[in-house]
């Protein structure tokens, strides 16, 4: 498996982007929607509607990479705000990477009163 995370920082785009989109038009959405430099040689994660798959976009200094990953089971929980990005941990990165997702929720289990 690809650590990403070894690669640079590592920027989840939230919400849907059309897969479709390639490494130009996935560098102008870093740059004109979130005023970030796709020349950085950050990482950055886009998820499309069916969330079962995503692209990162990464420029190593010389070109782009873009990687794509699909997944045969299961669905990624991708962030829903189509106005966010965010910065990832090495940690958070793993866990997307292994199809989990990045945040992770306890449920806190209520007792019930005894009568």
């Amino acid at each position: 498996m690809i650590n990403l995370a070894e690669l640079g920082r590592v920027f989840i785009v939230c919400g849907k982007t059309d897969m479709r989109r390639g490494i130009d038009s996935l560098a102008y959405i870093v740059k004109k929607s979130f005023n970030l430099d796709p020349f950085s040689g950050c990482v950055f994660l886009f998820c499309g509607s069916r969330r079962d798959r995503f692209k990162a976009l990464y420029w190593d200094g010389q070109g782009f990479w873009l990687l794509y990953k699909r997944f045969e089971n299961g669905k990624l929980a991708w962030p829903n705000n189509e106005d966010e990005v965010r910065e990832l941990s090495e940690k958070q990165v793993m866990r997307l990477m292994q199809g989990f997702t990045i945040d992770p929720k306890i449920h806190i289990a209520r007792a019930r009163e005894l009568y």
